[in-house]
């Protein structure tokens, strides 16, 4: 089974957060400035602003009105216009951007010993992606071919740091990987005989091999879609999607 997000899915997430910002409900409203000012979750902006979780989501879901000394105070916490936030006229805020870490190479055809990279705990360099992304996401980049079309070489992979589900529930999916001796590939996992078996679309498979790790894909883009912006000094750069 092909992933489903791919670089179309990311413009649908681009779309919908426009909408959001654009609806004409209060609550909407509410749930985009949210949003727009980093808060990926409810719970997260209620922490922040100092007031009960089921206060703040009965707000943000419509549940129940608020008042303007509360719109005042999320307004200034999100750092939009609170007329904006209460009507709807004036300036509606940008989605934040979410800076990934890129933390080193996967390979589709290579090889790709970790080991050897010396990759900082920060990163190699930031990708930006020009809307909210769940917490905890790490940008890997694909060395090699053998999974075309989809993943060509040098495309950004979106992937979870920590594996979420059993590597049984992988099994027909392509996620990216870590064997047990190290190597990191991007493929298909298909149950093996003693092991997995690693499936490429256009290379002979690798089988009965055993994972330390499995990536789930968030997101993917291709190499064209960012462009790297010039260092500031240190080790830190950074990779900006293209508009």
């Amino acid at each position: 089974m092909r992933n489903a997000y791919s670089p179309v899915n990311a413009l649908r997430i681009m779309k919908f957060l426009r909408v959001h910002i654009m609806a004409e409900e209060i609550h909407d409203r509410l749930k985009a400035s949210r949003l727009a000012a980093g808060f990926r979750s409810v719970r997260e902006a209620a922490t922040s602003l100092g007031i009960p979780y089921q206060t703040y989501a009965s707000h943000e879901n419509g549940n129940r009105a608020f008042d303007n000394q509360a719109a005042a105070q999320y307004a200034r916490r999100f750092k939009v216009s609170i007329d904006w936030l209460l009507t709807g006229r004036g300036e509606a805020p940008e989605a934040m951007p979410s800076l990934v870490p890129l933390m080193g190479y996967v390979g589709a055809g290579a090889e790709v010993e970790p080991d050897f990279e010396q990759v900082p705990e920060e990163g190699m360099e930031q990708i930006e992606v020009p809307f909210p992304l769940p917490a905890d996401m790490i940008a890997l980049q694909v060395r090699g071919d053998s999974m075309l079309p989809q993943f060509r070489n040098g495309v950004i992979i979106i992937v979870y740091r920590e594996q979420r589900r059993s590597t049984e529930s992988f099994f027909g999916e392509e996620a990216a990987v870590r064997t047990t001796d190290g190597r990191r590939f991007i493929k298909t996992i298909l149950r093996g005989t003693t092991g997995v078996n690693l499936i490429s679309w256009n290379a002979p498979a690798i089988e009965n091999v055993h994972l330390a790790w499995v990536g789930e894909i968030f997101t993917y883009f291709p190499a064209t879609a960012i462009r790297r912006i010039e260092k500031q000094g240190g080790i830190q750069g950074q990779l900006r999607l293209r508009a």
